[in-house]
């Protein structure tokens, strides 16, 4: 894993031990992503992931935007047209499914900082996370839909119903009409937009997260997605209940008790 490479497309930075900054890095093309930069992406991620001391992860991009989806330069010809034929279009698509299904199944937790624009993958990989923090300049667009596409890539269908509601989510969709800052803020798409200082934000964010034993964190993520998908009220609790045990079983419960009772704050090692 690079740390601080600065010609990186994708470049880490690590804040402490347990938190990294992911940081796309392609502002001259609104940090667009190409094939390669996408697969690169994904392997970073792959490794951040099998790093057991980093607990949190914060996803954004370098400069004045977050995403602007795919780079369509890199896959036009130098009349202007499409590129790619069957096979390489269906290879294409399964480097955007790798990356969304990586971003949503890794145990860390996943925050996206989104300044500027999140535009179809950008968008994806934002919903994709577990939370999201904006800019005022903040906006999320569906784009495919514009470009005689569907506007379902990326996860988007899937995450976005799930997060703001199926009408709306509806509407988005087929409009393509973006998202700004407050009205994400309103409508429960981003948990916090901040003037300024975006980064410092997401990271006090994480470290607020990071308190909690990291048994509580990394289970309650997995339960929250797990559950999205429960098919009845019994299997959800099931999962709780079954995790719930295992959670007083842990010597971070037993310290948790304890300081609860000396009136202190809880000294957790994970385990």
């Amino acid at each position: 894993m690079n740390l601080n490479n600065t010609n990186s497309a994708v470049q880490v930075e690590k804040i402490q031990d347990d938190l990294v900054i992911v940081r796309l890095n392609r502002p001259e093309r609104m940090n667009s992503i190409t094939t390669e930069s996408i697969v690169h992406l994904t392997n970073t991620l792959k490794e951040i992931q099998h790093d057991s001391h980093i607990r949190a992860v914060i996803l954004t991009g370098q400069g004045k935007s977050f995403c602007a989806g795919l780079d369509l330069k890199s896959v036009l010809d130098v009349q202007g047209r499409y590129s790619l034929d069957a096979t390489q279009s269906y290879e294409l698509q399964m480097c955007f499914d790798g990356v969304i299904r990586q971003i949503r199944n890794t145990s860390q937790i996943m925050i996206a900082a989104v300044e500027g624009v999140a535009v179809g993958a950008g968008f994806g990989m934002a919903l994709a996370c577990d939370v999201r923090v904006a800019s005022a300049s903040a906006s999320f667009h569906v784009g495919a839909v514009r470009m005689g596409l569907s506007a379902g890539e990326c996860g988007i269908s899937y995450h976005l119903p799930r997060l703001i509601g199926a009408s709306r989510a509806f509407d988005v969709m087929l409009s393509g009409q973006p998202i700004d800052s407050s009205k994400a803020l309103q409508i429960g798409l981003v948990s916090q937009v901040c003037e300024g200082q975006l980064l410092a934000h997401a990271i006090a964010h994480a470290q607020l997260i990071l308190k909690n034993s990291p048994f509580s964190v990394t289970h309650t993520k997995r339960v929250m997605w797990a559950n999205l998908d429960a098919t009845s009220l019994c299997s959800a609790m099931e999962l709780e209940n079954h995790t719930q045990v295992l959670g007083l079983l842990t010597q971070d419960f037993s310290e948790a008790a304890l300081a609860f009772s000396e009136k202190r704050q809880p000294r957790f090692i994970g385990k």
